[in-house]
């Protein structure tokens, strides 16, 4: 199994403490994000995983390095001339994820949710992409229709609404920053284009093609964006760090 984990972010939300730190490397408890991704990944059976760097950038190489790269064959994708957004980052790292179906993951995501489990019904599935999804407040929402099938984008602060289907009784979930998604994506991304979001790709393909809801308001899940999530997330990370 392979994977992407992003971690290129800025994490502006997350000053002064990145201001002289990337934000995969913000500790919880002294686990850096990137660390916990990159076990529970790890725990999740991934042996080859790629990451991709921008906002100092050195000091993640040099942080896999010091760890011999957590035991398995971890790759670098450089983006520090050029900050790529979520599609053109996962295009960059193509050569590294075309040979099977991969897992794809925010480094700030805190959750204990199955990834082996979520590659596994994604797998039987047979879906382009399978979203991680929650109920939760937000001002962004996929919508579904009720078999899980992605039909839609909706903006509450702006109003705006994008529609790839049109159907009625559309559930608004919320996104987790978790993919399961199949190689054959690389088919649909633009070719002229370096910077672009993957949520564009999503709602294009999602006409024709299977972008499925993997709910799992079961589990535990934060977006460690803002210095009180940060202290939330201490509480948690005993159940999201994985049993050595």
């Amino acid at each position: 199994m392979r994977a992407m984990i992003f971690a290129a972010g800025l994490g502006t939300r997350l000053r002064p403490i990145t201001d002289a730190l990337p934000k995969a490397l913000v500790p919880i408890k002294g686990h850096p994000l990137l660390e916990i991704a990159i076990l529970r990944l790890k725990a999740a059976g991934c042996r080859d995983i790629i990451v991709n760097i921008h906002h100092f950038g050195q000091q993640i190489i040099d942080f896999l390095q010091r760890n011999d790269h957590f035991g398995i064959n971890i790759q670098v994708s450089d983006e520090r001339d050029l900050l790529l957004d979520t599609g053109g980052g996962l295009k960059k790292a193509a050569w590294f994820l075309r040979d099977e179906p991969f897992l794809l993951t925010n480094a700030d995501a805190i959750t204990n949710l199955d990834l082996h489990k979520f590659y596994q019904t994604h797998l039987k599935n047979d879906a382009l992409a399978t979203l991680a999804v929650r109920q939760r407040e937000s001002s962004r929402y996929f919508l579904f229709n009720p078999t899980g099938q992605l039909c839609g984008w909706r903006n509450e602060k702006t109003g705006e609404t994008r529609l790839s289907r049109a159907e009625d009784n559309l559930q608004h979930l919320c996104f987790s920053g978790i993919h399961a998604i199949s190689p054959r994506i690389f088919d649909f991304f633009p070719e002229d284009q370096s910077v672009f979001s993957i949520i564009d790709t999503y709602l294009s393909t999602s006409a024709t093609e299977r972008i499925l809801a993997y709910p799992h308001d079961e589990d535990i899940w934060m977006d460690v964006g803002k210095i009180p999530q940060l202290e939330q997330a201490e509480g948690v990370l005993e159940q999201v760090l994985p049993k050595v």
